[in-house]
């Protein structure tokens, strides 16, 4: 895929089945766990990624689908979303822009 281009279809099932998810997770999970400031914001963001019914499909934990987390990567790190490890700090910084962006109603 040359810069520019968007992502099709045969993309981001390339980089579902080529990048583990469980790796991402882990990334995640270390990332928010250090920084208690942004537990909220990081709740906040898997409802809004989680697939829909995920109580009802194994695993039941409230993970995105396969092709949104593709097409996640691709938009953060371009290409094909396989060359780059999600890191703790890119993690941090996300979370860290969604409580500035949306802060709490109420």
């Amino acid at each position: 895929m040359s810069p520019g281009e968007r992502p099709g279809p045969d993309d981001v099932s390339a980089v579902t089945a080529s990048r583990p998810l469980g790796r991402d997770v882990i990334a995640v999970l270390l990332a928010v766990a250090a920084h208690p400031s942004i537990w909220w914001a990081g709740l906040a963001a898997v409802g809004r990624m989680a697939r829909t019914g995920w109580w009802r499909r194994r695993p039941f934990l409230p993970l995105p689908g396969g092709p949104y987390w593709a097409f996640r990567l691709v938009t953060a790190f371009g290409g094909t979303g396989t060359e780059t490890a999600l890191t703790g700090p890119d993690v941090v910084a996300y979370l860290q822009w969604c409580r500035r962006t949306h802060p709490r109603r109420g």
